[in-house]
């Protein structure tokens, strides 16, 4: 089945600052390129930081903050949210402003991990690693989401070439597939109950599609039939071992 990947998606023509390239620069880069962050990387090409939009806005005098909290002296002392905010405020390189460590991803990781490790993580970009863990490209959350939001008309053609035809080897009617707003529909009698099961399993991991409902029946239980043989055949080894 195909899985689209990392890679797959990815620009390669990765905008990307080094430690000391001046919070100027930064700025300039960011601007002329319009996109929100970059990475920032070591002299082997290593990702060990993201600078973004709201780093920079950082990078300002810092004022007061009342809300932090004071010392056992009396005076003031900043929390740690305001400690990094004063810190940017003063920083004159990207190395100075970068958030560390970096939320990456690899270029084979799948669609679906990388949209979680942004929701999860909430960012918008993720700088996209090779094997040796090097900066090879960058993925936002605008390109995920040309995949999950796939025409339905493409989501139950792969369904049929990829589940039915080459999984199942059925004919692509076989069943009835309905795909709206990227929830598929399986419907029909199949011989049997594992190839239901394994029809909504796989169509489960389908790029693009958001749930599947299973109207599938079948005419012979073998998943069944397969617990009973294991059952009988532990019973007997287990006679065979005592003898």
């Amino acid at each position: 089945m195909k899985h689209d990947k990392v890679g797959s998606l990815m620009t390669m023509d990765v905008v990307r600052a080094e430690y000391g390239t001046p919070a100027e620069d930064v700025a300039r880069l960011l601007t002329d390129h319009r996109i929100g962050g970059l990475p920032v990387v070591d002299q082997d090409d290593q990702v060990i930081g993201v600078v973004s939009a709201s780093d920079l806005t950082a990078h300002e005098p810092a004022r007061a903050d009342p809300r932090r909290s004071r010392s056992r002296f009396g005076f003031p002392e900043l929390s740690p949210a305001a400690r990094r905010r004063t810190a940017q405020a003063s920083a004159r390189t990207a190395g100075e402003l970068m958030s560390a460590p970096p939320v990456t991803a690899h270029a084979e990781d799948t669609i679906v991990e990388a949209a979680r490790t942004m929701a999860r993580r909430g960012v918008n970009r993720l700088p996209v690693l090779d094997e040796e863990d090097r900066l090879v490209g960058v993925v936002t959350r605008r390109d995920l989401l040309r995949v999950f939001l796939r025409p339905d008309a493409e989501i139950r053609e792969e369904v049929i070439e990829e589940v039915l035809v080459r999984v199942l080897w059925l004919m692509p009617r076989s069943i009835d597939i309905v795909a709206a707003d990227g929830v598929v529909t399986l419907a029909g009698r199949l011989e049997n109950r594992s190839e239901a099961e394994i029809a909504v399993a796989m169509t489960r991991q389908i790029d693009g599609v958001v749930a599947v409902v299973g109207e599938l029946t079948w005419r012979l239980d073998d998943t069944r039939q397969r617990s009973d043989e294991q059952v009988l055949h532990g019973v007997t080894d287990d006679r065979l071992r005592k003898l």
